[in-house]
């Protein structure tokens, strides 16, 4: 059997396919809330056809979404025109971890599924910092439970805030700069975001630690974590494809 995961971000969808435990393709794509059912089943097919995927070895989908007007889109797409019993992380699905929010309802999906896939591998206490639209900060114990965190924005998202708001600063692309005085507006900029950004990550998770009663080990993924990561002295371990293992083991426990 294949599964199908889904993880759909503010900015991107990240999919992939297991046969059993292994990740067989994995693909990302624009999160884009105008698109019709049709038309992402067509992408879908377009993206199996590209890693010589046949359409009916898909048996089972699985999805985690935090854009809501996206969700039921998908959801149907899986069940109506890939035919395939489909689940979606929420209310109802058990996760196998307490969630010691004072809401657990307001806890993002990702956020569940990667705390969920984090503890499954390495089965102990965790901080894991997922770089997407938000960086968001998770703290899982020892024991498994999720315990809260913290949401900062994101490179992408405070990069373009600042080129918007002032007038003077033009959109940069995204690197780590060779060093930390630039002798430009465009390397300046890129050097205040970028080690302005390790500093945040490292300054968050050294505070998260010190709240915790086991010392955690501290995990990144998400589209940016591999470009991050090498610049902070917090981070031990870069896992991208980390949400996609997480749905893998939920559908597996609610099968």
């Amino acid at each position: 059997m294949a599964l199908l995961v889904i993880d759909i971000g503010n900015t991107h969808m990240v999919l992939g396919c297991y046969t059993g435990e292994t990740l067989r393709s994995h693909w990302r794509v624009s999160s884009d809330r105008d698109r019709t059912g049709d038309e992402w089943f067509i992408l879908l097919r377009q993206l199996f056809a590209m890693d010589s995927l046949r359409e009916e070895e898909i048996r089972a989908a699985i999805v985690s979404s935090v854009v809501p007007p996206m969700t039921p889109v998908l959801e149907e797409v899986c069940r109506k025109r890939l035919g395939v019993p489909t689940r979606v992380v929420g209310p109802g699905l058990k996760t196998g971890i307490p969630i010691l929010y004072d809401n657990p309802r307001e806890v993002g999906a990702d956020r569940v599924v990667n705390a969920v896939a984090a503890h499954a591998r390495w089965q102990t206490a965790l901080i894991i910092v997922d770089f997407g639209t938000a960086t968001t900060f998770d703290a899982v114990s020892a024991g498994g439970a999720y315990l809260g965190g913290a949401i900062a924005p994101g490179l992408r998202t405070s990069l373009e805030a600042l080129s918007r708001a002032a007038s003077m600063l033009p959109r940069v692309e995204l690197i780590e700069p060779k060093n930390v005085i630039g002798r430009n507006t465009i390397a300046s900029m890129q050097s205040g975001i970028y080690f302005g950004y390790a500093g945040l990550v490292d300054g968050i998770v050294t505070r998260m630690k010190a709240e915790m009663d086991t010392p955690p080990k501290v995990v990144a993924t998400g589209g940016l974590s591999a470009l991050i990561a090498p610049s902070t002295v917090t981070i031990e371990e870069v896992e991208p494809f980390l949400t996609l293992e997480g749905l893998r083991i939920l559908w597996e426990r609610n099968s």
